[in-house]
């Protein structure tokens, strides 16, 4: 069986171009969403194996939304997605709770291998 996973990202080529990532490597996307807020709620909803949350979003971003979810599961597992590879905001993200941390542009076997470390 497939481990099911949440797509976050406010940009819908981001979503598919990830999505396609994981269904060719045998992962099963559960659903996607376009910001925090919605992300919460399909968190809560399908409760997926993973969580990729991309950072910059409108209405509530990457960071808060992996705080609220981690009160909701404090075993969630989430990797973060960012075009900004800066350092303050990959400490920000993992101190939240995040487990991985990928910069876009993204080769695929990078997300591949940050999904198969974290799910184990």
């Amino acid at each position: 069986m497939g481990k099911r996973i949440l797509i976050v990202d406010d940009a819908a080529f981001m979503r598919m171009m990830i999505k396609d990532i994981l269904t060719k490597n045998g992962y099963e996307v559960a659903g996607e969403a376009e910001n925090g807020i919605r992300a919460i709620d399909k968190y809560k909803e399908l409760s997926p194996d993973l969580v990729i949350m991309d950072i910059t979003m409108p209405e509530l971003d990457g960071i808060e939304a992996v705080k609220e979810i981690k009160k909701i599961n404090s075993e969630s597992k989430i990797i973060m997605c960012s075009a900004m590879g800066q350092q303050a905001m990959v400490i920000e993200s993992i101190q939240a709770g995040a487990r991985d941390f990928i910069v876009k542009p993204f080769q695929a076997e990078r997300v591949v291998e940050a999904v198969k470390k974290v799910l184990g």
